[in-house]
């Protein structure tokens, strides 16, 4: 059976990577999510894509120049969804302490040695603080980021995040020892998605939106796919996240 991921919470239905979407990913009875992570300036682990405040905030600056406590009193609705409450941009803890999601896939995009080891760090004693280390991945496509997850947090299962078709994504993901494959769905052909199975990994396809999409990859066999609509991959596929 080929799981569901809700990307970024429930990207296309409610302001993405906010509590609200991963409330609305749940109600779908998708328990499996995806998304992106940035240290605040005081090294908290704060839940947005960009590293830039400017396309879900409208305010200037980058994440990493703003504290914590500054940054979830900033509403993060810009370009989503039409949503009529304010959606403050969220600390993971919260999301850890007010979603029961039977899997996360925490994305850290490319940064520098010292603050990829901060952030795998910061990971590991918030996922252990919440007993959730065995319903982690960590994913990246950065070489930093999976350096530091192999040296300083072994325990945790990694992934590679393959977006392009120039490195050839099975040999990286074997010399990272990642157990997930998050594999863009244009690279994700039958061969391929074979060959990474047979070397025991997990193929979380992205980002899959189309009806006709969903139903090719999982007549293909993946293991999961990641989508903006968790609603509509339920109806589809005619079952919700959970491995059942």
């Amino acid at each position: 059976m080929t799981l569901i991921y809700g990307h970024r919470g429930a990207k296309g239905e409610a302001p993405e990577n906010t509590l609200a979407s991963f409330q609305r990913c749940l109600e779908h009875g998708v328990r499996r999510c995806e998304l992106d992570l940035h240290l605040s300036s005081d090294g908290q682990l704060m839940v947005i894509h960009d590293p830039t405040l400017k396309r879900t905030t409208g305010r200037r600056g980058k994440v990493l120049q703003h504290t914590a406590e500054e940054l979830a009193g900033y509403d993060a609705r810009l370009g989503g969804p039409g949503w009529k409450q304010p959606c403050p941009i969220p600390r993971l803890s919260e999301l850890f302490e007010k979603c029961d999601f039977e899997h996360w896939q925490l994305e850290v995009k490319s940064a520098s040695r010292e603050r990829a080891a901060r952030t795998v760090l910061a990971i590991r004693k918030l996922a252990e603080r919440h007993g959730l280390l065995e319903r982690v991945t960590v994913t990246s496509g950065s070489r930093e980021v999976l350096h530091a997850l192999k040296r300083l947090t072994p325990e945790i299962s990694r992934g590679l995040v393959a977006e392009y078709a120039w490195l050839d994504p099975l040999k990286v993901a074997r010399h990272h020892g990642c157990g997930l494959l998050a594999l863009k769905w244009t690279l994700c052909t039958p061969e391929r998605l074979a060959k990474a199975q047979q070397q025991g990994l997990h193929v979380s396809v992205w980002t899959v939106n189309e009806p006709a999409l969903m139903r090719r990859l999982a007549d293909f066999g993946v293991d999961s796919l990641i989508t903006d609509f968790p609603g509509l991959a339920v109806e589809t596929l005619g079952h919700g996240g959970c491995n059942i």
